[in-house]
């Protein structure tokens, strides 16, 4: 189980209404239905993934959230969560503005752009980094936004969105992010896992 779900699980209330954008094969989904009894719901763009999570029980649909979140209501759901995807989409402003349309709160985790490895990586070698979190060649790798966790928070600005709790992950130990600590934040943590509110 990844550290980054036990995260998100303590953050989500038992028995909340939880839809997971970009479930992927479901692996967190159950992990919040057995241990907050959430009625959760998913939303998965590979079919394979999509059967995959259908075949374990889950209620999944197949669709991209770019475009295919419009079909729920406005706030559908108590939480919308979004793991390391964001910077995945071409226009993540219409994704981050549908979570909040769909949820009263989203959960979005970024893998952090900024991590002191990958400043290292592009300055010695000049090559884009491959790490554990950004595990992916520069041809190949989903990602098309490089995004730090210092960036989400200029965004949030932009996009006039609350960040209502902030954390990071080092080494698999989780800290609060805050004003003062976020230059250290943005150069020494791998991901940053945000509770947002409209």
């Amino acid at each position: 189980m990844k550290t980054e779900y036990k995260i998100i699980a303590d953050i989500i209330e038992n028995n909340s209404s939880v839809l997971d954008v970009g479930c992927d094969d479901g692996t967190l989904m159950e992990f919040l239905k057995v241990n907050k009894n959430t009625n959760i719901r998913g939303i998965e763009i590979s079919k394979e993934k999509v059967q995959t999570c259908i075949a374990k029980g889950l209620t999944v649909i197949e669709g991209n959230a770019e475009f295919d979140l419009k079909q729920f209501p406005n706030d559908s759901f108590d939480y919308v969560i979004l793991g390391q995807t964001l910077q995945a989409f071409v226009n993540p402003e219409i994704v981050i503005r549908e979570l909040l349309r769909v949820g009263k709160k989203a959960i979005v985790t970024i893998p952090n752009f900024g991590h002191w490895k990958v400043r290292l990586n592009l300055l010695i070698h000049g090559t884009m980094p491959v790490t554990q979190t950004l595990p992916n060649e520069w041809y190949n790798t989903p990602n098309i936004h490089m995004c730090t966790i210092r960036d989400f928070f200029k965004f949030s600005e932009t996009m006039n969105f609350k960040i209502y709790k902030s954390f990071a992950l080092m080494n698999k130990k989780l800290s609060s992010i805050n004003s003062s600590n976020l230059s250290f934040k943005n150069l020494f943590c791998e991901l940053g896992i945000f509770l947002i509110e409209k």
